[in-house]
């Protein structure tokens, strides 16, 4: 049986470059799909820009939307256990999330508010934790960078919280703008790198 020459050579195992090779060849095809992706991910990201007040409202249903699917998971998930705990953690934290989410679509503003100050704090939290890895290991090479972006996470997280709840209206909003462009501009990218055709390696 003769060996058909236009057959694409399958990666050895363990050889990453040439498997991720061999999966963008065979996306390349559908560059399209993703220029179109990127290019709407890129326009509704502008959208947003310009609308943040509704693109902060917009986000917070989106979220709260999810929290409700999540809710109802947990009850489901409840009845299919078996003991009286499991059956208490998975009722308790299933309505805690279907009542979040409820009041998050029936009250947007509320839940931007809630949201915001959420993030605040993670950021905060963030922030100290990798300035105290940092400061546990300082002395090694490299590390004064994780000190620098725990920093950075760490002030804009006392930024949102020190605005808050003032910023709630634009702060969500701006992130979801932020990344639509990014992840926009990226699938924007992939797809004009895949129809240029991927490299041999040769």
């Amino acid at each position: 049986m003769s060996e058909n020459p236009q057959t694409t050579p399958q990666p050895m195992p363990g050889d990453i470059t040439g498997m991720i090779r061999a999966s963008l060849e065979q996306l390349a095809p559908h560059w399209g799909w993703f220029v179109g992706l990127g290019v709407a991910m890129l326009v509704l990201g502008f959208l947003a820009a310009v609308h943040i007040f509704a693109a902060t409202v917009v986000s917070v249903v989106f979220i709260g939307m999810l929290m409700l699917l999540a809710g109802v998971a947990h009850l489901v998930q409840a009845w299919r256990v078996k003991g009286w705990r499991s059956f208490l953690i998975w009722t308790v934290s299933g309505l805690a999330y279907t009542v979040a989410g409820v009041l998050a679509i029936y009250n947007p503003l509320a839940g931007a508010a809630a949201l915001t100050l959420v993030f605040g704090a993670f950021l905060i939290a963030a922030g100290a934790l990798r300035l105290w890895i940092w400061s546990q290991h300082r002395s090694q090479q490299g590390w004064p960078w994780l000190a620098a972006s725990g920093f950075i996470t760490l002030l804009a997280g006392v930024l949102i919280a020190s605005g808050w709840p003032a910023n709630s209206v634009w702060v969500l909003g701006l992130l979801l703008a932020f990344d639509l462009l990014f992840q926009g501009l990226s699938l924007l990218m992939l797809g004009v790198a895949l129809k240029r055709g991927v490299p041999s390696g040769e």
